[in-house]
């Protein structure tokens, strides 16, 4: 049974029987998944009055490697909340204490995973809860988009084509900058060109180059990801840790153009 086959009939079963009642195969990716969040939750774990404590409310998992069909799936609300309910559950049942807001974030990359690289990762964190973190924008100057100004006040943020991008499948993925017109901007908008993700712990954003082409069909200045910042030109390149974005920068998705700015805190 696939990881797809897998959780939907998790799903269907989720509201009328308790989780272990589900008699269903483990796909051996998601065993594995599942196998590394316990072990780095019950690693950081450690003795207090008679029981194991967890102290961390936050596990990331990072998946490498990820085909183009499951992205959706991995990176889905869903498969987080299969996650957390495992995670939880294994620790009650290890009579081991932890916070009641425990979740599981997931970070996927597409792609063919390079040679020696882990394609799992599991780390235990804290959120921030003190902090709120500084809140970036995105200023439409060239191109006819869903929006003038995007307030990048989510974890993931993305760009492309139209909003709503569809496989076979249904639904892939939901563009929250679109541009939609007709027009040569908006066709060198590919449908899944970015996105942007705020990272926390270095409490920075970061942009990466979601579309496909090779140097052959690329023309220049009619499609790619690159910055121009300081008068120079930053190419934007596919690959795992993205690019920094800085207060100022000129953000290109083709012919479309956004200026990335930062809101003072007292406006936030």
């Amino acid at each position: 049974m696939n990881l797809n086959d897998f959780l939907e009939k998790w799903g269907r079963t989720l509201f009328e029987a308790p989780l272990a009642a589900i008699q269903v195969q483990e796909p051996p990716e998601l065993a594995e998944i599942r196998l590394a969040l316990l072990d780095e939750a019950m690693s950081k774990s450690y003795r207090s009055g008679g029981r194991r404590v967890f102290p961390f409310d936050l596990l990331r998992v990072e998946l490498r490697g990820v085909e183009q069909s499951r992205y959706s799936v991995f990176t889905g609300r869903f498969f987080q909340r299969y996650l957390e309910q495992e995670v939880c559950e294994a620790l009650r049942s290890a009579g081991c204490r932890f916070p009641e807001d425990l979740r599981v974030e997931v970070d996927a990359t597409v792609g063919l995973p390079a040679r020696g690289t882990k394609w799992l990762n599991v780390a235990a964190a804290s959120r921030d809860r003190t902090a709120v973190p500084a809140r970036g924008k995105l200023v439409v100057r060239e191109g006819a988009a869903n929006l003038e100004e995007l307030k990048l006040d989510k974890a993931r943020v993305n760009i492309g084509r139209g909003v709503d991008v569809y496989r076979m499948e249904g639904i892939f993925r939901r563009n929250d900058l679109a541009f939609l017109e007709d027009d040569p901007v908006s066709r060198s908008v590919s449908r899944e060109h970015a996105h942007i993700l705020f990272d926390r712990s270095a409490g920075e954003y970061r942009l990466f180059n979601d579309r496909w082409y090779t140097k052959e069909s690329a023309r220049p200045g009619e499609c790619g990801t690159w910055i121009v910042r300081d008068g120079m030109s930053l190419e934007v390149h596919r690959n795992a840790r993205g690019t920094r974005l800085e207060p100022g920068d000129e953000v290109h998705f083709g012919r479309a153009v956004v200026v990335f700015e930062m809101e003072e805190p007292d406006s936030l």
